[in-house]
């Protein structure tokens, strides 16, 4: 990823620290594959950022770089004049998120010639950012050293919570059929997304069927979808007919999102796809999630956001699950399940493609094939969900973190025993709000980057879980 990079100084403190936190901070961005888009030496003094002259500077490099740069940093090495900081910011008008860090003095030199007084500059950096309206992040300690195992661990919070804002920015969702009659639940406002700069595209499923009559079996696209579902996961009794209805779905799916440029999908699972075309699309949905391309089931568009965040986030496949029944007697734990289209990365081994036992006994066995069966891994979980409130007027959410574990469970499709710290107060939060039964769900604990990202710079109300 690539940052801006703000180096503070104020001129009657020790000049000499702006320029060694300047050479700091763009190796503690290295270190992690990142790239700094900072003034140098030669644009400003110590390549830091003081006056209002050099604000324009560095906002004009910024703007030079505006399609590169994910977010900003401002280091601060001494106290920092926090006008040029802030004037720098304002002018670039860049619209990402900003971090700000300070680095510590050392208690056994706080002579004039290496006292830095960052503890204190921050406060004021801060307090005209927020004069100026200009939302920001901060460092989990008040003052962290850029080479300090805490600013590498904040620093790639602040990279997770840029990727989200980035990846939202203009972001194009395509829905896919009308959602299921019986699911209210999957309600939502295309206008309040479009608010915020996500629109969704649809396509009716007959439009989707009639563009697969016109494909050829032998086709080569048709054929190259064929081969990557059957080296996806072992396709057990799946019928070759049913693979091969896969196969054109996927097709027309892939076109269509290419021709729309379209990066996230929710699509109508059921049963109209079973009744009248003889397959589910678990499979191929999974292919699209396991792709970080998250696709949602019964049309949950605002699903299909949620796992998009947590992939971004995490840059790891992204799941959308069912809070769906308690585990025992165990407060703190519950089962997560789907029917499913789980991608591949979520399953212990001995995945395998079977039937939807759930709608099978409607529609036939025989219409019913391309569903993941398998038992979920134990690993770290984080979980998201955004909602459309239309009596808000707002997108809001909640997030948080906790695990999957090994716990013993004998039932079908993709399931998983899931514990949450203080799970009876985030499911009352649930119930009490209105909030979907659908959540999506990653193996990684990123939920602060999330709400970070929706909260502070997407401007959505949210909870985080604790």
């Amino acid at each position: 990823m690539t940052f801006g990079v703000i180096v503070g100084n104020r001129g009657f403190f020790p000049s000499h620290l702006a320029a060694t936190g300047r050479t700091e901070m763009i190796a503690a961005l290295e270190r992690q594959g990142h790239r700094a888009v900072v003034t140098t030496a030669e644009q400003t003094a110590f390549g830091a950022v003081e006056t209002y002259t050099e604000a324009k500077i560095c906002a004009e490099l910024f703007r030079e770089h505006a399609n590169e740069i994910d977010g900003i940093i401002v280091t601060l090495p001494n106290f920092g004049e926090e006008r040029g900081i802030a004037d720098a910011i304002r002018l670039a008008n860049l619209q990402v998120p900003i971090l700000i860090q300070a680095t510590p003095d050392d208690a056994g030199k706080m002579g004039i010639a290496f006292r830095r007084d960052s503890f204190c500059g921050k406060m004021s950096i801060c307090n005209n950012l927020r004069q100026y309206g200009i939302p920001y992040s901060l460092t989990t300690l008040h003052t962290e050293a850029p080479d300090s195992e805490q600013f590498a661990k904040d620093l790639q919070s602040f990279a997770a919570t840029c990727r989200i804002v980035r990846g939202f920015r203009n972001l194009r969702i395509g829905a896919i059929g009308a959602r299921p009659a019986a699911f209210n639940t999957v309600r939502y406002s295309e206008k309040l997304l479009e608010k915020s700069g996500i629109t969704v595209d649809t396509l009716d499923l007959s439009e989707v069927m009639g563009r697969i009559q016109r494909l050829a079996d032998s086709e080569a696209k048709v054929q190259e979808k064929l081969s990557a579902i059957k080296s996806y996961l072992p396709v057990n009794e799946t019928p070759e007919a049913a693979l091969l209805k896969m196969s054109k779905l996927g097709v027309v799916i892939d076109d269509w999102m290419k021709s729309n440029a379209l990066d996230v999908t929710s699509v109508q699972c059921w049963t109209s796809m079973e009744e009248f075309f003889g397959v589910v699309p678990c499979t191929v949905m999974s292919m699209m999630s396991e792709k970080l391309l998250p696709s949602a089931c019964e049309v949950d568009t605002m699903g299909t956001l949620s796992m998009h965040a947590l992939s971004l986030a995490s840059e790891t496949p992204s799941a959308l699950l069912d809070w769906n029944n308690n585990y025992g007697a165990d407060p703190n734990k519950a089962v997560c399940f789907h029917c499913s289209n789980l991608p591949k990365h979520f399953f212990r081994q001995g995945v395998k493609m079977d039937f939807q036992q759930i709608i099978a006994g409607t529609v036939g066995k025989e219409n019913t094939f391309g569903t993941l069966d398998g038992r979920v891994k134990s690993g770290a979980m984080s979980f998201v969900r955004f909602s459309t409130d239309e009596f808000e007027g707002t997108i809001k959410g909640y997030a948080g973190q906790g695990s999957f574990t090994d716990d013993p469970l004998q039932t079908f499709g993709g399931a998983g025993v899931v514990e949450i710290p203080n799970m009876q107060k985030l499911l009352h939060y649930i119930c009490e709000n209105g909030f979907e039964h659908h959540v999506a769900a990653n193996f990684s604990h990123v939920a602060d980057a999330v709400k970070e990202a929706a909260q502070k710079y997407l401007g959505w109300p949210m909870y985080l879980h604790n």
